[in-house]
């Protein structure tokens, strides 16, 4: 066709109802008037489209085949590397089930204190040039959490909220020295403070210097003024040795906490304080004491004396 001014206004005119019949199209969706001509053309073009793919096919699986054999040793590597990631997913697997009984065992010790707690990993721990204790935990401002609120894990007191970020959160933990919490002793209610030592027990100073306190003895929190940073109940450990009775006007224990500091993984938030003090009801059941056994000796007559009837000279 030669380039007149007529052939110019026909190609303008073309374009045109394309244009149109796209809009036209797009704007009928399913109901659109043109999907009758684009069917009949399906109809018409179709066995033409699927002849030349099947004389192209052929082809096409020659150079697979030859692709595919020059890259057998990557598929084999590929393979490798698959078996090496399902044994890590096992391994994984393993680590989820242990993680799954911490937030178990914590959940049921929430539920026991009725403390409304938001679930946490703990994700970095503190500088190791730093003298404090303090692990970083993946909740922050918009999960709820905020400044000197109470941690815990399945086992007892974990730490106080620090610092929180928009998604993160630092945590003092309660062996830390510059750490104190009130407390409590189970069944005899002598209030104390206790420290953090760092990896030594924590130290308590009992308010009454006569407390009547033996190792073995449990602790928990007293909790705080609105119940910030603390709140009551939580478990915080066992007296391991008591300083003798000085006439002082406090006494000091030592106690073992429940947490251990080096290993946490899984802890919460308490975002909601119970109403009342759960006291010791979330205390773990004491171990039972191991029966010591009884060595019983009996005494065998010998031949001799039960021949005569009485007892060898």
């Amino acid at each position: 066709m030669r380039d007149t001014k007529e052939s110019r206004l026909l190609l303008v005119l073309l374009i045109a109802i394309a244009f149109a019949l796209i809009t036209v199209d797009i704007r009928g969706g399913k109901n659109s008037p043109v999907d009758g001509a684009r069917q009949a053309a399906a109809t018409v073009f179709g066995p033409i489209e699927n002849g030349v793919s099947s004389a192209v096919d052929p082809v096409g699986n020659a150079v697979s085949a030859i692709r595919d054999s020059g890259e057998r040793h990557d598929r084999l590597a590929a393979l490798e590397k698959e078996n090496a990631a399902l044994k890590a997913k096992l391994g994984s697997d393993d680590r989820n089930r242990s993680r799954l009984g911490q937030l178990d065992r914590m959940l049921k010790l929430a539920g026991d204190g009725q403390y409304g707690i938001k679930g946490a990993e703990v994700i970095a721990i503190g500088a190791a040039q730093g003298f404090s204790w303090t692990i970083t935990i993946d909740v922050g401002a918009g999960d709820g959490v905020k400044r000197d609120m109470t941690v815990l894990n399945a086992d007892g007191l974990v730490g106080r909220v620090t610092t929180v970020g928009p998604d993160s959160s630092t945590v003092l933990l309660a062996n830390d020295p510059d750490f104190t919490v009130g407390t409590r002793m189970e069944g005899s209610d002598e209030l104390g403070f206790a420290s953090g030592q760092g990896d030594r027990p924590l130290r308590v100073q009992l308010l009454n210097g006569k407390a009547d306190v033996k190792k073995g003895d449990r602790l928990v929190t007293f909790g705080s003024e609105a119940d910030k940073p603390f709140v009551p109940g939580v478990p915080v450990g066992v007296v391991s040795r008591v300083d003798p009775s000085g006439g002082d006007l406090t006494r000091t224990v030592y106690v073992t906490p429940f947490v251990g500091f080096t290993k946490l993984d899984i802890v919460g938030v308490v975002v909601q304080a119970p109403k009342k003090d759960p006291r010791d009801e979330v205390l773990p059941p004491k171990p039972k004491p191991t029966p010591t056994p009884t060595v019983t000796v009996t005494v065998t007559p010998s031949a001799d004396a039960t021949a005569t009837g009485r007892p060898q000279q």
